[in-house]
């Protein structure tokens, strides 16, 4: 395709892979040393598997009750199962498209013997460590904005991460208002669906938010006849409160049910964060 585009970013640690919808930046490393040949490589796999996700887009596209008989590619078959997994009506496969390709990035250099891979699929991470290496990933309180609040530490004690965020102006539409949701799960597969739908949870009914049917604002949509927000106005500090509890509430449902780790959710500049995050990872530093 035409649009297609693979550079090696400054400070030669990092490949940029462009084309279409994908925007990824792929590290990959064997103990210190960036390995920039094999993220070329990775970022040519990452057009193949963008590829693969078009080819399916008219299961991908439908909801998941709707959804038979499962793909037979593990790629957008992964998509069908973690949106399965949430168990939110309101998604279908492609809540979990951004991660599911960031996953396949991933593992594909991990299986080749590095110790640390980290794919960044447009906010959307997909990290792989041997046991004896770490990762740091800043998390925004506003996808908009790019200072951070919180800096998760993670290790080894699992080879696979996912570090994901969802919520007001970010790539796909939200039916909340959440100014950020990250999800921290076993895959970015999982958390990018979980990001979604704890971000659309993210909402109480009576505050300043104008809202229209997805189909209005793209014909081309997954979620045809679902209310997505348009702009959020004035909100009061109670129903910024209830809106939080809200999220975190559906994000302490998918903790227990063994989906996510944890998660963050924002609104502004209030922030919330699932009970016990700081164990579940190495570290959690806020930053004020």
């Amino acid at each position: 395709m035409s649009d297609r585009r693979i550079m090696p970013l400054p400070g030669g640690r990092a490949v940029l892979a462009e084309n279409g919808p994908l925007h990824m930046v792929i590290q990959a490393f064997h103990g210190p040393d960036p390995r920039l040949e094999q993220a070329m490589d990775a970022a040519e796999y990452a057009f193949e598997c963008l590829k693969r996700v078009a080819d399916q887009l008219p299961v991908l596209k439908q909801w998941p009750g709707d959804i038979h008989a499962l793909p037979s590619d593990p790629i957008p078959r992964t998509m069908v199962e973690s949106v399965r997994a949430i168990g939110d009506p309101d998604l279908t496969p492609m809540a979990a498209v951004a991660g599911t390709l960031a996953d396949a990035v991933a593992d594909w250099l991990f299986e080749q013997g590095l110790s640390r891979v980290i794919v960044d699929n447009g906010g959307d991470i997909a990290i792989r460590l041997a046991p004896d290496e770490t990762a740091r990933v800043g998390l925004r309180p506003e996808i908009q904005h790019p200072d951070i609040s919180h800096v998760l530490t993670l290790d080894g004690r699992h080879c696979s991460w996912g570090v994901n965020t969802s919520g007001l102006g970010g790539r796909s539409f939200t039916c909340g208002f959440a100014s950020a949701v990250t999800a921290i799960a076993r895959t970015s597969s999982l958390a990018d669906a979980a990001a979604t739908s704890i971000a659309n949870a993210c909402f109480v009914d009576g505050a300043d938010v104008i809202r229209a049917p997805a189909e209005k604002l793209d014909p081309n949509t997954d979620i045809p006849g679902l209310l997505v927000t348009v702009k959020v106005g004035h909100l009061n500090p109670a129903q910024t409160a209830e809106a939080l509890s809200n999220a975190l509430k559906k994000a302490g449902q998918l903790k227990q049910k063994g989906v996510i780790w944890g998660a963050l959710a924002a609104v502004g500049k209030q922030v919330g964060l699932t009970a016990d995050l700081s164990e579940c990872v190495a570290g959690l530093e806020s930053i004020s």
